[in-house]
């Protein structure tokens, strides 16, 4: 069975009116990116104000910032990155992983003066080529150590290529820095995620993809959604609605990138991103948006593990008390 079809009848059902349910005011942390796209179909589709939930949106521009944020106390949930959010848990924050956003989410996308070293699929040869023509390594533009880019992008050079972390000079941006970085040639490429792909393959002539999220990190987990255990313990009820929402949000993702475009644009790029290209970065993605957790706990542990070994998760995380899979099978009514 398509453990997604079945879950969408299910939330339809489960948001109802507003009137039955607790009006719930939450303040919810997340980055402006096409990965976190669930949280903005929910929005603009008014599916939160459907079961009484007030959101107070705060932007950011990496997770480690979220990290700061929810240790502190500020957010009640957090659309972010799995690897920002193990940090979190590691470092006592009370948040669960309540839904998945989407898996498989990072490419490496190559400039035209790197990618035409690269021959085939002898991407250590090109490397190397390039640093021997150029006097340096790539320099490679992806987000801050310990997020999820950054561990794909390490998982892939040392485990799926098999050569020296050397090889690239890594360059740590946010998500506009990446863009505006790619566009003015100011880095040789990037392991990013969409819309930053499709943007730079629209706007670079020669630009190139040289490994998708399937060949950096086979089932590598990606953004999810997370709440704090106290909100789960004073408003389950709520945080199910908005599980379920949220799963309705990634059927739409999935089977309509036309209608979710115009929404996710809303939020991405500072709203000024053309809506065809953003819609060309959601059919990209459409098969990599996953709601249920349970899908990715196994792919959590083996970047918890990998990133342990990097010494970028210095905290130990009890996958089993980081996940919440219930509030999922409520949401999906099994």
């Amino acid at each position: 069975m398509n453990r997604l079809a079945f879950p969408v009848i299910a939330a339809v059902a489960l948001s109802g009116p507003a009137s039955s349910q607790e009006a719930v005011d939450l303040e919810i942390g997340y980055m402006p990116i096409l990965p976190v796209s669930q949280l903005f179909v929910t929005l603009e589709e008014g599916w939160m104000d459907e079961v009484g939930i007030t959101p107070g949106l705060v932007q950011f521009q990496n997770g480690p910032a979220m990290v700061q944020a929810l240790m502190s106390g500020q957010l009640d949930v957090a659309y972010f990155g799995i690897g920002p959010a193990m940090v979190a848990r590691g470092r006592g924050a009370d948040i669960k992983v309540v839904a998945s956003d989407i898996v498989e989410q990072i490419s490496f996308v190559a400039l035209p003066g790197l990618a035409r070293y690269v021959e085939g699929d002898d991407v250590v040869a090109g490397f190397e080529a390039f640093a021997e023509a150029e006097g340096h390594p790539p320099r490679i533009s992806t987000f801050p150590v310990g997020s999820v880019p950054d561990t794909v992008l390490q998982y892939w050079i040392r485990e799926q290529l098999g050569a020296d972390p050397d090889i690239i000079e890594p360059i740590y941006q946010g998500a506009s820095q990446v863009q505006q970085s790619l566009l003015t040639g100011a880095v040789d490429g990037a392991a990013i995620l969409e819309p930053v792909v499709s943007t730079t393959l629209a706007r670079v002539e020669g630009a190139k993809v040289l490994a998708s999220g399937s060949e950096m990190f086979p089932d590598q987990p990606g953004a999810v959604l997370a709440v704090r255990e106290g909100l789960i313990a004073d408003h389950r009820d709520t945080v199910v609605s908005l599980v379920a929402a949220h799963i309705r949000a990634t059927e739409l993702l999935r089977t309509d990138p036309a209608t979710a475009a115009p929404m996710v644009g809303a939020y991405v790029g500072g709203g000024r991103l053309e809506t065809d290209i953003l819609e060309e970065a959601i059919k990209r993605s459409q098969d990599n948006f996953v709601a249920d957790p349970d899908e990715i706990v196994e792919g959590t542990r083996v970047m918890r593990d990998f990133q342990s070994d990097l010494g970028t998760l210095e905290q130990e995380v009890d996958l089993e008390a980081l996940f919440d899979l219930t509030i999922y099978d409520d949401a999906a009514g099994r």
